[in-house]
């Protein structure tokens, strides 16, 4: 996902950053496996606020928070940050919802899920 055509990286793989950075979360500090759980979560929602371009070879940090828990879905906060800047480039959301894997009805998120999750949410 290198520069697009004007020379940045494209608006749209933001959302790929988004979706990264959730997911790591998810993956590595809840312990959620996307190809085993039982319970999944699907983005239902998404939107990005854009500040400034960025451009390959940058090195790339984010900042996740939850903005909002609910019963079975998770509001996360993502802001995108160009090495050492403290502006984001970018920020946004990014609406996970928890359903069943076989039925992919809604289901609570798992406890573990959220107990990590609660300590992530915005003050």
């Amino acid at each position: 996902m290198d520069n697009d055509a004007y020379g940045h990286v494209n608006n749209v793989v933001f959302y790929s950053f988004f979706d990264t950075a959730a997911n790591h979360v998810l993956i590595h500090r809840t312990g959620l496996d996307p190809l085993a759980s039982e319970a999944i979560a699907l983005v239902v929602e998404s939107r990005c606020t854009y500040h400034r371009p960025l451009a390959y070879p940058d090195l790339l940090r984010a900042g996740v928070r939850v903005d909002k828990l609910g019963r079975s879905s998770v509001t996360w906060g993502i802001g995108v940050f160009r090495e050492g800047d403290e502006e984001a480039a970018a920020h946004g959301q990014f609406v996970h919802v928890f359903v069943d894997r076989a039925s992919r009805r809604p289901v609570p998120i798992p406890p573990h899920v959220r107990a990590v999750l609660e300590r992530m949410v915005r003050p």
